[in-house]
Formats: C-alpha cells, structure tokens, sequence
C-alpha cells in the first residue's frame, strides 16, 4: 500500500497543495514550526478519522476558515481508490470514496492504512490510560473497520446510561423520590443489556487485538533493546473478578463463544456496582475504565523504565502495529514525525532498518542530517510564511508536486 497523491486544502498551516509521492522513502524537512508535522497529521486523520495531536477537529481547519480538506489516491495491490474528507466547522463532516459521497465519513476507514510514530508516542507509555485504549482502538478499527459503528455505538449507550446515572444519583442525594429518578432507575436495566452487548463485543476484539500484537510488540522491543528485561502487555478490564482472569491472557487462543462469556461477566459486574454507580453518577463498568498493562520484566514500564526504555517500548508498540498490519496482507504506509533526532544511534538503525524495509515510508525532519544515511530518500523542503490570511506553509525542494490545490 502506498500513497501516490494527497492534497490539502485549509488544514492546518496549508492553505492550497498537491504532493504527489511514489513508493520508497520520502523526506521532508523544515524547521520547528513550519508544517511539516500537518502533512502526516492530515493523512493519519484519513487512515483514522482522528488527529494525534488533537482530540476534536477544530484546530485541523486554517484560521480564519471554515472548512478543511484532505484527501489522497490510495494504491493497493493495483488497485487505486481515492478517499477525501471535508472538516466542516459546526457542520458534520462529508467523506468521498473515488468522488461517491460516503453515507457517513467512517465508510472510507481501512482504506488507507498508516502507522504513525510521534515524540507523542513518549504518552502510551507515561501517559494515563485513555492514551493506550486510543491505540488499541485506532488500531483495531484499521484492522476490522466495522468495529468504528461498534464503538460509535458504545459510546452513545455510554452517554445515555451515564445521564441516567446522574438522574438517578441526584435523585438519591437529595432523598427524593422523584418521578426522574425513578424512571432513570427503571430504564437502567435496559441500558445495562445494551452497554454489555456493545461492550462484549469491543472487548472481545481488544482481546484478540492484544493477543495478535503480543508477539509482534515482544520481538520488537527485543530488537531494540536487547540488553534491557523482557517487554511484554497484558489487558486490565474493570470487570474484576466477573471476568475469568484466562480470558485475560495474552498467549490464550480466542475462542468463539468469547463473546457470550463477556456479555455475562459485563451484566454481573454490572449488577454488582450498581448502587455504587448511582451513588457517585457515573459508568464505572466497561472499556471506556480499561487499560493495556505495559510491563518490564515484573515491573510496570510506568514509573519504572528508564528514558531509553521507555522511548523503546513507546517504539516497540508502533512497530509492533506495523507488522501486524503487514501480516493481514496490506503493508501500511509507515510515518516517521521527527523521531530520529529523538533516538539514540542504536535505535536510529533499527529503525531505519525497518524503514528500508517499508512499501512507503514518510519522514520528517528539522535537519536531513537527522534521517540515517541508510536510508535513500526523495526530499521536500517544507517552509512556512507569515501574510496577511496567517502562516502559510508551501513545499519548497525538488519534487512532484503542484500547488494549485486541486482535489482529487
């Protein structure tokens, strides 16, 4: 899989652009500032519909406007598709698949698949608990598309649920038996067998995701650092004791009725927090309060690993990713966001030698000195100028490349 054209218009510091990019390695450099960053942002935003920088869309659209576009012509297995997106502000956003409009923006997901590795990339191993579960979800919705309706509708039954809670907690704090809070505690029932039939299902896929990855994640960070202790990960669910602990085992095969047992053990721990629940309003249950356990021979890599170790492990997992995505039979487009000034020489060639191995990788950079040797890179330079409409970054080295900002 490779990307051979992408345009922007409106992202970011870009105000008009067409680049177009073969297979092999492509670098682009520029200082601190300039833009380079928002080229691989906008197409990680059209592999996952999300920003790795950002949580919301706002910021992706220029200023002073009040839509962005991305878009690229994707190619795969000789096949070409070409995905676009409109980031609307205070609309909804409008997807195309090859100029079609798209029912909702999520069908042009898996099309394009990348793998991005950031200075970031420091929180999922430093980080809280939300930054690991995004990983785990963006990964496994790259895999299995179908799993973003899957985790749409968790999060709507999360919400209504959670609304229910505060009804009903409210109602009891004030000890009264108003006709809201009784109707909340009536209806929770229903709500419950809707977050576990949602909940079961993403958790059953996070599972199998942690189990295909292990191995993956394991090997990498041995190569990597193969004087430091062992890596290895493992599921925490906040269904304790309800949940068998084998079915938390990386290194267990999933099985078929994986499922139905989730489903059973989420309404039972359900049932058990629920007076805690109300009491203090809000869902305690389920994988929105999960976590994937990153650890370093017996001890967790949070609080314990070292600066190396931990810009390992942060590696490691990306890498880890990468051939995964390769085993499914699609090789990613592979991003490197100013990564190399950041590892030490060591960690440099291992990666480059993954790099080199890449049906496309993107790469940027402040200096080209910064990009190993090993690697043969086309190079862009990328600049930005501040007028009267903003700063406006433009590609400024040799290239295939138009700025006329035409859309796919």
């Amino acid at each position: 899989m490779f990307v051979r054209k992408f345009s922007l218009r409106d992202f970011r510091s870009w105000d008009a652009v067409t680049i177009e990019l073969e297979p092999g390695c492509t670098v682009f450099v520029g200082r601190n500032g300039h833009g380079k960053t928002n080229l691989l942002e906008a197409l990680g935003y059209l592999s996952t519909l999300s920003s790795h920088r950002v949580s919301n869309d706002a910021p992706l659209i220029r200023a002073g406007t009040t839509q962005a576009y991305a878009g690229a012509l994707v190619a795969n297995h000789g096949r070409e598709l070409g995905i676009d997106i409109e980031i609307n502000d205070g609309k909804a956003n409008r997807a195309r698949i090859n100029q079609s409009p798209a029912r909702r923006p999520r069908e042009i997901v898996g099309i394009l698949q990348t793998v991005l590795f950031a200075p970031e990339d420091l929180s999922l191993v430093r980080g809280d608990p939300g930054d690991r579960r995004r990983f785990l979800d963006e990964l496994l919705t790259s895999r299995r598309p179908r799993m973003a309706a899957v985790r749409a509708d968790y999060d709507k039954v999360l919400r209504q649920r959670s609304a229910l809670l505060k009804t009903a907690g409210g109602a009891l704090r004030r000890g009264s038996r108003s006709t809201d809070g009784a109707s909340a505690l009536a209806t929770l029932d229903v709500w419950d067998g809707h977050l576990a039939v949602h909940g079961a299902q993403l958790l059953e896929s996070r599972l199998r995701l942690v189990h295909d990855l292990s191995p993956h994640l394991v090997a990498s960070y041995q190569s990597l650092a193969p004087e430091s202790r062992p890596a290895s990960v493992r599921y925490r669910s906040s269904l304790g004791t309800s949940l068998p602990p084998e079915l938390l085992d990386p290194t267990r095969e999933p099985e078929r009725d994986d499922v139905e047992l989730l489903e059973a053990s989420f309404l039972h721990e359900l049932s058990v927090m629920r007076q805690r629940e109300i009491e203090r309003g809000v869902c305690l249950v389920g994988p929105h309060r999960d976590d994937l356990e990153l650890i370093l021979g017996d001890q967790p890599a949070k609080g314990f690993a070292s600066h190396g170790e931990s810009w390992s492990f942060a590696l490691s997992m990306r890498l880890g990713a990468f051939f995964l995505l390769r085993d499914d039979g699609s090789d990613p487009v592979l991003m490197l966001d100013d990564v190399f000034a950041e590892l030490d020489r060591k960690r440099r060639t291992a990666l480059a030698g993954v790099a080199a191995e890449a049906e496309q990788v993107l790469i940027t950079a402040a200096v080209a000195e910064d990009v190993p040797d090993e690697l043969s890179a086309s190079r862009f330079g990328v600049e930005a100028h501040d007028t009267e409409r903003g700063r406006i970054s433009e590609v400024t080295a040799l290239g295939r490349m138009t700025t006329t900002g035409g859309e796919l």
